[in-house]
């Protein structure tokens, strides 16, 4: 479960997240809509740990600021960080070297090879384009089994044939139990994938939805619903 309470984000006098408060259930996908600048990643960025904020995140019911908890969530950013003198192979060997899970030589091989990345397993970080360098953050994400999983406008910059394999993951992910939360301002990307739904506007949320109180109501009517239209 991942569970934000009254989070709070100021750029010096700059309110980027206004006291917000929602709650992804154990098993299910949630979804962090809004334009670009209403917050999303900032919240994101927040559950990381990567920013200071006021309120608290709970992942699995530990404090987003214990070790613990940052061993059960994984995260793909918006924007993927590489290092530039690791290998596509040397990444993925050092994440789970880092968070202390074993991994076999299969499961690795699965992963790139899912991803197209078998071919690309020994190029450096600096070699990589946007789509590879998303592909491998993935990889690295899935490579801990987490129990949270959050992910930063994935879709962006993957290729057709990567969406469709991503979007599977996460429904694969979601049957196993895995909570996940995907922050995007593209609808048509997250139509099949969503339990809950959380929509931003300006650092708040303004309005959000099961999918059993949606019921056969569209995700983009909804969305339209709440803010008036306006997609960003």
């Amino acid at each position: 479960m991942l569970e934000i309470q009254d989070l709070t984000k100021r750029y010096g006098k700059n309110l980027a997240v206004d006291h917000v408060s929602f709650t992804v259930p154990n098993g299910k996908v949630g979804i962090l809509l809004g334009p670009n600048g209403a917050g999303k990643s900032t919240i994101i960025k927040s559950i990381a740990g990567l920013l200071r904020f006021e309120g608290g995140v709970g992942i699995q019911g530990i404090s987003n600021r214990e070790l613990e908890a940052k061993k059960q969530f994984g995260y793909v950013p918006e924007i993927p960080a590489m290092f530039d003198a690791l290998t596509v192979r040397e990444h993925l060997e050092y994440i789970h070297r880092a968070y202390g899970v074993s991994v076999s030589e299969q499961e690795i091989m699965d992963l790139l090879t899912r991803f197209e990345l078998e071919d690309k397993q020994d190029k450096l970080g600096n070699e990589l384009s946007k789509g590879m360098m998303q592909k491998v953050s993935i990889c690295c994400a899935l490579l801990i089994r987490p129990q949270v999983l959050m992910l930063d406008e994935p879709m962006v910059g993957l290729d057709p044939r990567a969406i469709k394999e991503l979007k599977q993951v996460i429904l694969e992910q979601r049957e196993q139990g895995v909570t996940i939360l995907i922050s995007t301002h593209m609808l048509e990307m997250v139509k099949e994938l969503w339990d809950v739904m959380f929509v931003m506007e300006k650092g708040k949320i303004i309005g959000q939805y099961t999918k059993e109180e949606a019921k056969d109501q569209d995700i983009e009517d909804l969305f339209f619903d709440i803010t008036g239209g306006d997609e960003g």
